[in-house]
């Protein structure tokens, strides 16, 4: 069920909004679990089952981490869970079975959750429809951003609801839903005519370029604003995920700006826990480019994402070395430079 369809903004969100006021406030989480369960299996129907089973796996995990610390018994729990959620993850990628819309979102969700409890950041949730509401929150299930469980933990328990604040969720959801509907979809209208023509000229390859460019961005972004702005409404605050990335100066730059959930994500639960950037050079452009192969993957089990993501850790290495400072003195080319690469 998209956000932009007719069954979303017509039936199950104002049938979702009323459920989500009237039952009392400490059943709020279940009718957000139980409402979010139905949106995944409008058109998911098999998979929810898997998704289902995921939660409570990490469920009794994150209780048995809690109980054993980081002892030796705590990291094998750590480590089998990691094993399990990556490789349930890794199966359906990979493979020629039908892949589970989300599951590269709420996997990353709940590895953020274990692996944060294990580091003491993040405390036991053993309320099970906590954790499940969660993890299967409907706003962000589909196409992020990818929500951390410390981020939460405290609205998961209390959050309050204000006028002000429905408002501007409500505004933040209609202009994720102008951006969906008026751009992306017309521009995704010019790039079908531009697949189907026999007729490519340079001129119609360049417009298909940009139009493909800006399609991505104002589909993705619009997701995810509507994301945020339905999190507003049901008294959270989710983290911003892009923030104008096309205006960046650099690559570099531009990947602080694109998707800054998946990147933060990266960073912090494997570019650091690898050595980051505090170890010697050959070490240090390993990391980078373990963590540029896997963001390549993250977006598709193909070679092309493979590749796509080893260029850019290319291309970010290269900048770091040469081109940071001068890129800063180019203006003008240096947007030039990132729009042509990107």
């Amino acid at each position: 069920m998209l956000f932009s369809s007719i069954p979303f903004l017509y039936y199950f969100l104002p049938c979702v909004l009323i459920l989500y006021h009237i039952v009392p406030k400490k059943c709020r989480n279940g009718a957000l679990l139980l409402v979010s369960l139905v949106f995944y299996a409008w058109g998911e129907p098999k998979f929810v089952f898997l998704m289902i089973g995921m939660v409570l796996f990490h469920y009794l995990a994150g209780i048995l981490i809690g109980k054993y610390g980081q002892t030796k018994k705590g990291k094998i729990v750590l480590w089998g869970t990691l094993a399990v959620g990556v490789g349930v993850l890794c199966f359906y990628k990979f493979s020629d079975v039908a892949w589970p819309i989300g599951i590269s979102f709420y996997t990353f969700q709940l590895i953020s959750y274990i692996v944060d409890v294990y580091r003491g950041t993040a405390a036991v949730q053993k309320n099970l429809v906590n954790l499940g509401a969660y993890v299967t929150m409907f706003p962000q299930l589909i196409a992020g951003p990818i929500v951390r469980y410390v981020d939460i933990e405290k609205q998961l328990q209390e959050r309050t609801h204000s006028f002000e604040m429905t408002l501007a969720g409500i505004q933040r959801f209609v202009i994720g839903l102008s951006k969906k509907i008026l751009i992306s979809n017309a521009l995704g209208e010019l790039c079908e005519i531009f697949k189907a023509s026999d007729e490519k000229s340079v001129v119609f390859f360049w417009l298909y370029a940009i139009s493909y460019t800006l399609q991505i961005y104002f589909d993705f972004s619009g997701y995810s604003d509507m994301a945020i702005g339905l999190g507003k409404i049901f008294g959270f605050h989710f983290l911003e995920n892009f923030d104008y990335p096309y205006v960046s100066k650099s690559i570099t730059e531009f990947w602080r700006r694109w998707h800054m959930s998946l990147g933060s994500w990266f960073r912090d639960y494997v570019y650091i826990p690898l050595g980051g950037n505090r170890v010697r050079k050959s070490r240090w452009y390993f990391n980078i480019f373990v963590v540029w192969a896997l963001t390549g993957l993250w977006h598709g089990a193909a070679p092309n994402f493979l590749i796509w993501g080893l260029l850019f850790g290319v291309i970010l290495v290269f900048e770091k070395h040469f081109l940071l400072k001068k890129l800063e003195k180019a203006h003008i080319w240096n947007h030039v430079y990132v729009l042509l690469l990107v």
